[in-house]
């Protein structure tokens, strides 16, 4: 099919509709947009075709033909029908043009009349096919967009490989995509041009694959169920989609334990080989779909006597994967074993599981073997895996327990003690501790409907409030009924109480109030022998106390600490250990603190605590970029916000940290964007607690970027914040110094040195040392605009010192980098030296960057403001007075901006304060009034 200049493509493929392939979709789209080509390749249903159609609908503008063909399996045998779709409508405008030969020869192939073959008309009808590309694009650009180029026929492919090769220069681009299926792509490119960039799509994240169902429409499914789908469909968004139709469509779940239904669709295309087999070979293929990690000897085990010469059946039909050193079985994919699992009876299921439950040597595996092959309650069904779930979670995996603890319910008599009930909320616990909150909440809801028990009911709304997560504030109405329902048990309310100390500090934004719920619930807890609760209680009294700048912080977290201790509360990021590495971190003992941090988040990927582990890796990054290890900081951010996504827990806190990374490490832009989408998540939740500490890491992105004016909206804010929560501690959030700063380059010095003067204070009474450097760091640029040289450089000088022997490698690195500025009084750029050393070895490439502009400017003066300024700017402010003496002298914006350590926006700005309290219009009238001429 040809289509001219009108070029238009359905608004479902639209680029910004290309989900996961942001970034594949930007090289190719650089690719094109520079005049070359690209080839998409991939697997079936990866997603190829819709990234290609994306592509040519956003280029088709730019070319004045757009030749498309699409080619089918069920026609590739048809000669020159490919060329035909891409040469039919516009043969006749451009047949005069090409020699006879040429013309008699394409005229032939393209209209069928005639006998022309590639044996026959070969260089005829290949030069035909070269000439019309060229002459097409004499009139302008020429985009060709071919789908599915592994079914082109052998003589259109032929053809158009040949033309491809040699249009040199012409405007011709080629937009291709194939299938490969594990073959090579290599071949495929020879009906390319040369400079062709091939671009092989992957499977998706499940992040990615979340994404794409929500945008389709099945957003009922929960994280666990997406999880599944990921894992069924191996991350291919075309399998993922029918996954999540199947599930959206099914009135009914799959129990646990179970594949997830396959529909027809995918069925059918994944089984067409299964009718190759023998039904013993198949039966042997069940079995194998039915193991968490079936090997020939469990197969021999379930009794498959063949199982070898069955399985090198299946896997010489493609079905199986072999790897000689690995000895379990993989299937191609794991959704042949899905579909067939899906396809069998459910009585021979139920026999492959009874096989199974003695063959498997794993006890958790056996007992879930036994609860997939058993029907209705039976009593010891239950108590085995009742027991499974107890190992798996000793083992570290929480979400295997939850499974395990939900059959165990399953199979659990009504009358049964332990009842089915409190397996449930075991296993909504264990959920929990997994990251799938939302399964916890689907179970704790389902047991509140019937549970009449006090006990239950509180542990069952112990689990909603828990999975609410950050989100405390849409739980509010849950309050008063757990209240009513804990009555006047001290072990119950102090679960509550501790709950409500959570909800004055994240809703409520009330550390005062919060401390002393924590406290109630700590004494309501010890009261009733309940000594987890206790030690949560008392973590939390401490944290809040640390937070608050509270003198007895420290002996709250030696109680924490004291024996006895849970083993729970210990790596809990809730916990006793989380509390002291705090007040290591504040207290600037930062190898301490990093050993401490080390340990925990070790301590919670053993035990499978994803929530835990999502909070550990955030803070050992925060560690690391305290010390000035950009690189290393980087990684564990986007470790942790990867983590974050894919478990919905803690998204705020982990995109929080990662703009703060990608502003000292990495790029700025992403960082203004992470933090913007902390502070988003924070406003939704209503959390107070991190919606300060998101405006803290805009505001420093803010700054790197050169924007002080909205450096100063956000800090200020954070400021109002922080002091209406109650947090005196300045070591907590550490934007004070950047605050300061940004208020000296937008010219109010004096706002600067307030704040500077009202941090100190605190700083001092709780000894923040590393708080203290970074004060006088930002006091020293305050004197520096006031024009105080001398003492600046001394404090600057001072400053950095002591954030060397403390550890703190990038603050270190920003006082040498304002000492360098401060010091360039003709030196050129060797004073910039020691500065780009220092970032350099943090690895700070946004503030390299600002060191290359600084050394671009040229040297700094020493004394940025003239020894005696015009009469007529006394009622100007400070800042205001040095830029129009400054213009005076005949300096331009941007040498203005170097001479006092200020941004080009900044000066603009600020010249237009001075030109409307002057009344004047412009720089010019500046000077006239200097040399006391009128302005008009």
């Amino acid at each position: 099919m040809t289509v001219r200049r009108d070029f238009k493509e359905p608004a479902r493929y639209r680029p910004d509709l290309v989900i996961g392939r942001e970034e594949l979709f930007s090289d190719a789209r650089e690719q094109l947009a520079g005049g070359g080509s690209v080839l998409l390749h991939g697997p079936a249903g990866i997603g190829k075709s819709t990234v290609l159609r994306a592509l040519a609908a956003e280029n088709a503008g730019a070319a004045r033909t757009v030749l498309r063909c699409s080619a089918t399996e069920s026609e590739s045998h048809l000669p020159f029908l490919a060329l035909a779709d891409l040469f039919g409508l516009v043969l006749d405008e451009v047949a005069p043009r090409l020699p006879a030969a040429q013309r008699t020869a394409l005229e032939s192939a393209l209209t069928g009349r005639g006998e022309s073959t590639l044996q026959r008309d070969g260089l005829a009808l290949r030069l035909a096919v070269l000439s019309t590309l060229r002459a097409l694009a004499a009139e302008g650009p020429v985009l060709v967009v071919a789908d599915d180029l592994q079914w082109l026929d052998p003589a259109s492919a032929e053809l158009l490989g040949f033309a491809a090769r040699r249009l040199g220069d012409s405007p011709v681009r080629m937009l291709c995509a194939v299938r490969t299926d594990g073959e090579e792509y290599d071949r495929h490119l020879r009906a390319c041009p040369p400079d062709t960039l091939e671009v092989r799509l992957g499977p998706f994240s499940r992040t990615q694959v979340s994404a794409l169902l929500d945008h389709r429409g099945y957003t009922g499914l929960s994280r666990s169920t997406v999880r599944d789908i990921h894992r069924t469909s191996a991350g291919n968004p075309l399998f993922a989609l029918e996954l999540g139709r199947a599930l959206a469509e099914s009135p009914a779940r799959p129990r646990p334990g179970e594949p997830l239904p396959v529909p027809t669709s995918l069925r059918a295309l994944v089984l067409s080989r299964l009718e190759m087999l023998s039904d013993e070979a198949r039966r042997t293929l069940l079995v194998a779909s039915a193991g968490a990690r079936p090997t020939l000897a469990l197969l021999h085990a379930a009794g498959r006597d063949n199982a070898e010469a069955e399985t090198a059946q299946a896997a010489a039909l493609g079905l199986l994967a072999t790897d000689p050193e690995e000895p379990a079985l993989r299937f191609a994919h794991p959704l042949i074993s899905a579909a067939l699992y899906a396809e069998a009876p459910a009585q021979e299921r139920r026999a492959v599981h009874t096989a199974l439950s003695t063959a498997a040597s794993d006890p958790i595996e056996r007992a879930r073997h036994l609860a997939l092959a058993a029907t209705g309650a039976d009593p010891e069904v239950a108590a085995r895996l009742a027991e499974a779930a107890a190992l798996a979670r000793d083992r570290g995996a929480p979400s295997v327990a939850a499974s395990l603890g939900l059959l165990a319910a399953r199979h659990t008599p009504a009358d049964g003690v332990p009842g089915p009930d409190e397996r449930r909320l075991q296993a909504a616990e264990d959920a929990i501790t997994a990251g799938e909150a939302d399964l916890a909440r689907d179970i704790a809801r389902e047991v509140l409907t019937r549970a009449t028990v006090p006990a239950e009911r509180v542990r069952a709304w112990m689990v909603v409030i828990e999975a609410a997560g950050q989100a405390l504030g849409e739980v509010d109405a849950v309050f008063p009924q757990v209240l009513a329902d804990a009555g006047d048990d001290p072990r119950l309310l102090a679960l509550v109480h501790y709950q409500l100390a959570w909800r004055e500090v994240v809703v409520d934004g009330d550390f005062a109030k919060s401390r002393k719920e924590a406290a109630h619930a700590a004494e309501l807890a010890a009261r009733g022998g309940d000594r987890r609760t206790e030690l949560m209680a008392l973590a939390f009294q401490s944290s809040t106390e640390t937070l608050m700048g509270h003198p007895d912080a420290p002996a709250t977290i030696r109680r924490a600490l004291q024996e006895p201790q849970d083993p729970d509360v210990v790596s809990h990021h809730n916990g006793a250990a989380m509390a002291r590495f705090r007040w290591l971190l504040m207290s600037d003992q930062l190898p301490e603190a990093r050993t401490a941090i080390t340990a925990l988040l070790r301590e919670a990927r053993r035990r499978g605590m994803v929530e835990s582990e999502v909070h550990f890796s955030r803070l050992l990054a925060d560690t690391e970029l305290r010390f000035g290890h950009c690189g290393r900081a980087l990684d564990l951010a986007g470790e942790s916000l990867r983590l974050a996504r894919d478990s919905g827990i803690g998204e705020s806190a982990s995109a929080m940290l990662a703009s703060l990374a990608e502003a000292s490490g990495g790029d700025v832009d992403r960082a203004l964007a992470l933090a913007r989408e902390s502070a988003d998540h924070a406003e939704v939740d209503g959390d107070q607690l991190y919606l300060s500490l998101a405006l803290a890491a805009l505001g420093y992105a803010q700054l790197v970027a050169g924007d002080a004016q909205a450096a100063v909206r956000s800090l200020r804010r954070v400021r109002e914040l922080e002091h209406g929560m109650g947090v005196h501690d300045p070591a907590r959030g550490r934007w004070q110094g950047d605050l300061a700063e940004a208020l000296v380059r937008i010219g109010e010095p004096g706002e600067a040195q307030e704040l500077i003067n009202h941090i100190r204070v605190h700083a001092l009474r709780l000894n923040r040392a590393s708080v203290l450097a970074v004060l006088d760091r930002a006091e020293a640029l305050v004197r520096a605009a006031r024009g105080e040289h001398q003492a600046a450089v001394a404090q600057l000088t001072s400053a950095q010192e002591r954030l060397a022997k403390l550890g703190f490698g990038l603050e270190e690195a920003r006082a040498a980098f304002a000492l360098a500025r401060l010091r360039a009084r003709g030196q050129g750029p060797g004073g910039y030296e020691e500065a780009a050393r220092l970032f350099r070895r943090c690895r700070a490439l946004p503030w390299l960057r600002q060191v290359d502009e600084a050394v671009a400017a040229g040297p700094a003066v020493a004394e940025p403001v003239p020894a005696a300024a015009p009469a007529v700017l006394d009622g100007l402010a400070s800042m205001e007075r040095q830029v129009a003496a400054l213009v005076m002298e005949g300096a331009t914006n941007r040498e203005i901006a170097g001479r006092l350590f200020i941004s080009v926006k900044t000066v603009e700005a600020t010249l237009t304060r001075v030109y409307r309290k002057l009344g004047i219009r412009s720089r010019v009238d500046i000077v006239r009034l200097a040399a006391g001429r009128r302005t008009t």
